[in-house]
């Protein structure tokens, strides 16, 4: 478990982080969403003792992480993948970090052949790609066979199955019991992954839910219609905060009123329906509206 109380970091006049407050169970990813600049790596580095608080705290486990006398037994990370000799092979650069927590060699292979890069362990860490790189970054992670994973864009430069892997060992990993914190920006990856999200904007926490409450929360949910006879559909299930928008000669979107409740007022007056089919926003719908006036570095939209 991850439990954060007042957090706060400021760097001069800038507060990167601003009194947050959140906890991250075990047997759940957490996905951990933000905008660039929203805080969220400084909250990873601090939760890693590699930025000291301001004020407030963060535990793992009930412990401050610089106390742990074998971190990597405890908590496995991935902050940034290049974080490694580049002139070290990826095997001594494991090897390196096992032999300061009497880890085996034999942990060290495993780690090697669990993520896929037993190809390229003989060959130095800054002749990497991207992707591999992150690869060897998870393999660190994941040495000391850790109840706690942090891992900050893991999919990053990997190819589609490699963010397969990712996905089914992080929701494998929880399941065992594990905590596992998982930042990415691909909305659609993390909509597949995690169980519950916590989203920060400008330093502060705008959400804290579980996944399908948040999207049900800040998303409103369409029903597609398909009908000859879409007038007499509009009156039929016109009412208070109902609205129909004709899309084509006979089709219509209508929120406001639920599929089931505009099948039921078609049949009771004949009215074909061809098509009835009732969709729900995405993650990303509902990361898009929740973070709106918390984006700090924003693009300008192209006419």
């Amino acid at each position: 478990m991850i439990t954060a109380e007042g957090l706060t970091k400021r760097f001069g006049s800038k507060t990167a982080v601003d009194d947050v407050s959140f906890t991250v169970q075990p047997g759940k990813v957490t996905g951990f969403l933000g905008p660039n600049g929203a805080g969220k790596s400084t909250t990873m580095r601090m939760i890693v003792g590699l930025d000291r608080p301001t004020a407030g705290s963060v535990t793992v486990n009930g412990a401050r992480y610089v106390s742990m006398r074998a971190p990597l037994r405890e908590v496995g990370v991935l902050l940034d993948a290049k974080a490694v000799h580049t002139g070290r092979t990826a095997r001594s650069h494991l090897r390196a970090m096992a032999a300061t927590h009497g880890i085996s060699r034999r942990r060290v292979d495993e780690v090697i052949e669990l993520t896929g890069i037993t190809s390229v362990a003989g060959k130095r860490a800054g002749k990497f790609s991207l992707g591999m790189g992150q690869r060897l970054g998870i393999a660190a992670a994941l040495l000391g066979d850790p109840q706690t994973l942090i891992l900050d864009e893991p999919v990053n430069g990997l190819d589609p199955e490699g963010v397969r892997w990712v996905r089914h060992f992080v929701r494998h990993a929880a399941g065992e019991g594990r905590t596992v914190l998982l930042s990415s920006h691909l909305m659609s990856e993390m909509a597949q992954t995690a169980d519950h999200v916590i989203v920060l904007g400008r330093g502060r926490v705008l959400a804290d839910a579980a996944l399908a409450d948040l999207v049900e929360q800040w998303t409103v949910a369409t029903t597609r219609v398909r009908s000859p006879r879409l007038a007499d559909l509009a009156t039929a299930v016109a009412g208070p905060g109902v609205q129909f928008t004709a899309t084509g000669p006979d089709t219509a979107e209508i929120t406001g009123s639920p599929a089931a409740r505009i099948g039921d007022l078609a049949a009771a007056r004949g009215i074909p329906l061809h098509e009835l089919t009732p969709t729900t926003g995405s993650l990303e719908d509902a990361y898009l509206a929740l973070t709106e006036q918390s984006v700090e570095y924003a693009t300008k939209e192209i006419a």
